[in-house]
């Protein structure tokens, strides 16, 4: 099984991966797509009057804070237009796809974090009402029961808490942990750039190989919402996934380039293609 996220920012055309997976659907090769919407979050939320608000965590990790009205919102933007917009266009090109969030069938359940530690203006600040979680479960049988029924999975957040609420969770970190519970040998994280670059404004400063054991050394370079995407990569290499691939969805068939090894290729010599 092959396990792709790809993510919501601008630029991204979901046309090129959605014909990307038909193509591989088409070759019998099995795969699982997580899928973000920010950008469609961010406009439905300032066109609704709540603007998103992004803080950066006492760790030094950014993230949207989620509080109640931010996670209808989110659920609209998400399991609504995106999600079922990925799933009209590859149901168009004969793929049998079936959209689902994390909370349902309880696909992605763990803890909610009620409180946030963020650091604003130097100083520490707790923020409550807040709806976010972390994995630590996935429904492997569910997801298995559909795949064996002869369907494909378009997977989006938000996740069922333990305590059953839903909560926001990160969409990178909750690829790996499906690619984890799939024994999944190779996942394919996608965006708006063309992988982990040492100057975040030069798009030819790609990076285009890092051995696992030196995964520790290139957090430096990661800005922004690229540092969850290595702590992603960290998480399913440590899961026992074999290879990760940071690629591009701007491209022309970017899940099969990324396969090739177009992107940053974060895995053992034997894994990496290209």
């Amino acid at each position: 099984m092959l396990v792709i996220k790809v993510g919501g920012g601008r630029g991204i055309s979901y046309e090129e991966v959605c014909s990307d997976l038909a193509e591989l659907h088409a070759k019998k090769h099995p795969w699982l797509l997580v899928h973000g919407g920010s950008n469609e979050t961010n406009a439905l939320a300032t066109a609704l009057g709540h603007p998103p608000r992004f803080v950066t965590s006492a760790s030094g990790y950014e993230s949207r804070y989620t509080d109640r009205a931010t996670l209808e919102i989110f659920e609209m933007a998400y399991c609504g237009k995106v999600n079922k917009g990925i799933v009209e266009r590859l149901q168009s090109l004969g793929v049998p796809a079936i959209g689902l969030a994390g909370l349902d069938g309880r696909l992605l359940a763990g803890p909610r974090k009620s409180t946030l530690t963020i650091v604003e203006q130097g100083k520490k600040k707790v923020l409550r009402d807040d709806h976010t979680g972390k994995i630590t479960s996935v429904n492997t049988e569910l997801i298995n029961v559909l795949y064996d029924a002869g369907y494909v999975l378009a997977v989006c957040p938000p996740a069922i808490s333990d305590d059953h609420v839903a909560v926001n969770v990160d969409g990178d970190r909750a690829a790996a942990r499906i690619a984890e519970a799939l024994g999944a040998c190779d996942l394919i994280i996608l965006s708006n750039v063309p992988g982990l670059l040492t100057d975040p404004e030069d798009e030819s400063s790609l990076i285009s190989h890092i051995a696992p054991s030196n995964l520790d050394h290139y957090f430096k370079y990661a800005k922004g919402r690229m540092k969850k995407k290595l702590m992603a990569v960290k998480e399913a290499l440590a899961g026992g996934v074999g290879r990760v691939v940071l690629g591009d969805a701007r491209l022309a068939h970017p899940v099969q380039e990324a396969l090739a090894g177009r992107g940053t290729v974060i895995g053992t010599e034997t894994n990496h293609r290209g």
